[in-house]
């Protein structure tokens, strides 16, 4: 599973749109497996956009069946793909209702099923999270999971870093057109420079506590503060620090998290 990030128009849905061909690349190339995108290959993908593209007026099975047949499934086995994946994404009791019937959650499933109906190498999703409800966000997720280990490769947008952070094993974060930051997590974490403590502590602690370190406190209130340290700064002296200001909770040594990698990177 790979994340694809980026701030308010830096072209991740324009790259997903020439993925499946729907807009043309004024440079580069395209290449799924080491070989040029072309029309067949576009065929052994799912796409799930984030606007609607779905018929309102027609029942999620008669929709989904329909799609499966567009996408180059025949009758008799579009049919019993439609069956599988509308019980797979949980819409069976549902089946026979018009999509304009549907909640907000629903309509997204049916916009994955659609997607998923001719069982695609690659799944590409632009948003698919947004709108639902934290209960329809584990749904999807471990949906996309077990797509995910049953050897599909999930491309997906999101502006929900904590959630990519969580989900995906590589990211992709582009800005203007151009990526600023690739690879695996653990790698990317791995490298940079930068690591944080987090203290929290049990109760207000003695305050300035944190004016005698010659640290950087990105976040701070009454009973939390989270600060840059260079690999070659001594923890011990944030300990003991936190230790005399007050009761702690937890005192963590960590990498950064993808939402501080992320602004970092489309900040240079």
């Amino acid at each position: 599973m790979t994340g694809l990030l980026g701030p308010n128009g830096a072209g991740k849905t324009t790259l997903m749109r020439c993925l499946l061909g729907l807009v043309n690349p004024d440079e580069g190339t395209l290449r799924w497996r080491g070989a040029p995108v072309s029309e067949a290959v576009r065929r052994r993908f799912g796409y799930m956009p984030e606007e609607r593209g779905l018929y309102p007026a027609m029942p999620v099975a008669e929709q989904v069946d329909y799609f499966a047949r567009l996408s180059g499934v025949p009758r008799g086995a579009a049919q019993a793909a439609t069956r599988a994946v509308i019980d797979r994404v949980g819409l069976t009791s549902v089946a026979d209702r018009k999509v304009e019937q549907l909640s907000h959650g629903n309509q997204q499933r049916v916009q994955l099923a659609v997607a998923l109906v001719h069982n695609p190498e690659l799944l590409v999703l632009d948003e698919p999270f947004a709108g639902l409800d934290p209960v329809g966000v584990d749904t999807l997720a471990g949906l996309l999971r077990s797509l995910a280990d049953e050897g599909a490769t999930v491309l997906f947008s999101s502006h929900q870093l904590d959630l990519v952070q969580h989900l995906c094993q590589d990211v992709v974060t582009v800005d203007h057109g151009r990526v600023v930051l690739a690879g695996s997590l653990e790698a990317l974490q791995a490298g940079s420079d930068r690591r944080y403590v987090d203290v929290v502590f049990a109760g207000p602690p003695t305050p300035g506590w944190l004016d005698c370190l010659p640290y950087v406190a990105v976040t701070g209130d009454d009973r939390h503060a989270r600060m840059v340290v260079g690999p070659e700064d001594d923890l011990d002296v944030v300990l003991r620090a936190a230790q005399a200001a007050g009761p702690l909770l937890r005192f963590d040594f960590q990498p950064p998290t993808l939402e501080e990698m992320f602004r970092e990177a489309i900040s240079r």
